[in-house]
């Protein structure tokens, strides 16, 4: 069962740490050749479509639970027609996307209270960029497809492609052609669309998607639509919770000011580094997971959660360790800013705890997606966003920024703790 964990997890972490690095390239490349204002204009834009797109991980989320246990019955035809079905899903939200995309950007740069000039380039940005949504969207639907088959290796090699691609197009439009901010947007838009097509035709697997969007099926789908949209609605709507939390946490750091503000963003990082090696074990949970429930093995489902909470134990102490003796030295890679080091430096002793209340959500939400229990998942986030809340508001007028963060680390314990009291209920649950 390791072995099976591991081939999926390992792949996974890798491709999870190239995410950021597509908007971390983008900046790289601004700071460079362009002003501060071109910088501020390519975290905005980037900041748009990475809100626009973590809500449509539905697609990701869905079709992989959906593959895994089709995969887990040796179903072939179902797994064909969740991949047409999840990419028809796709293009239809990337399309309104694209008609929408003024009003999008509108919204968007007014919530942002951007500079005039910032709001220019970032709108030139946001144009061109809109149109690699199909390839985007495709892509998280092709990646959960992916998985579901037990196969993270296609994944992770056109993430690594996708990402060089970037750099190598982005670096020659802007300093050999001099297109500034639509070289950027353009050589992200290439990269874009090149790995979709590399999912679409990959020669790594015997299975590929162009062989399964050509092929004809049976006129009487096995999984029905509203099976279908209400298990990616309940996503949807927990990861709406996601970005309530994260924004208000945003926001309640932003009234103390930009020294805090700056902090919180910094110490953030603790969470995000943690979250992309726990992510790696979730979504072996979930391919595990979802095809030991296709194929009715409650055995081996109790055999992969052990063994993902021995992994996630482990790695819960090896971080805490970490952050404990190294907590202040990265921070100091993080930033020279010594005043805004100064400050993150009282906060590390929340961020100590982060592995300890957060592991067990990262587990869980694996084996809930895995066997699509949507709605118990959709409830655990609910009332951890409300735990979050309420004590958001009890605690900071008291404690300050530390009452943010023990509000913040509520919010994890409690998603982990109500997806635990549900667990004995995942295996054959009815959304």
């Amino acid at each position: 069962m390791n072995r099976q964990i591991l081939k999926i997890a390992i792949p996974s972490i890798v491709s999870n740490v190239t995410i950021p690095l597509l908007g971390l390239v983008d900046l790289w490349i601004s700071g460079h050749i362009g002003s501060a204002d071109c910088i501020g204009a390519i975290a905005v834009g980037g900041m748009i479509f990475n809100m626009l797109y973590w809500l449509c991980g539905f697609l990701r989320m869905g079709t992989g639970g959906f593959t895994s246990q089709a995969y887990g019955r040796g179903n072939v035809e179902a797994i064909n027609h969740i991949l047409q079905r999840s990419l028809r899903m796709a293009f239809g939200l990337a399309f309104a996307f694209i008609l929408l995309q003024q009003p999008l950007l509108r919204f968007s740069l007014w919530v942002m209270k951007s500079s005039p000039d910032v709001s220019i380039m970032a709108g030139s940005y946001f144009r061109i960029l809109i149109w690699g949504a199909p390839a985007m969207l495709g892509i998280y639907s092709l990646t959960g497809w992916f998985l579901g088959q037990q196969n993270a290796r296609v994944p992770m090699v056109v993430a690594i492609l996708q990402n060089v691609i970037n750099i190598l197009v982005s670096m020659l439009l802007t300093m050999y052609f001099d297109w500034k901010v639509e070289g950027i947007a353009v050589g992200t838009l290439v990269s874009q669309w090149i790995a979709f097509f590399m999912y679409i035709f990959f020669p790594l697997t015997n299975h590929r998607p162009i062989d399964v969007l050509w092929c004809k099926l049976s006129s009487q789908a096995e999984l029905p639509w509203g099976r279908f949209l209400s298990v990616n609605r309940d996503i949807f709507l927990r990861t709406l919770c996601l970005v309530a939390v994260q924004l208000f946490f945003t926001a309640t750091g932003a009234v103390q000011g930009d020294t805090i503000l700056a902090a919180n963003a910094l110490l953030l990082q603790f969470y995000i580094l943690f979250s992309y090696v726990m992510d790696g074990f979730a979504y072996a949970g979930e391919a595990i997971g979802g095809k030991a429930y296709g194929a009715k093995d409650f055995s081996m489902f109790q055999s992969l959660t052990r063994n993902l909470f021995v992994w996630g134990i482990g790695l819960m102490l090896l971080f805490t360790i970490v952050y404990v003796i190294g907590g202040n030295g990265l921070l100091q890679l993080l930033t020279d800013k010594r005043a805004v080091i100064v400050i993150a430096q009282d906060y590390v002793p929340y961020v100590v705890f982060i592995p300890l209340t957060g592991f067990a959500a990262f587990l869980y939400d694996g084996l809930y997606i895995g066997t699509t229990s949507s709605r118990l998942m959709l409830i655990a986030v609910a009332l951890a966003a409300a735990s979050f809340f309420l004590l958001r508001f009890l605690l900071f007028p008291m404690f300050g920024n530390g009452g943010l963060w023990l509000a913040f680390l509520t919010f994890m314990l409690v998603r982990g703790g109500v997806q635990a009291i549900y667990y004995h209920r995942i295996f054959g649950i009815k959304n």
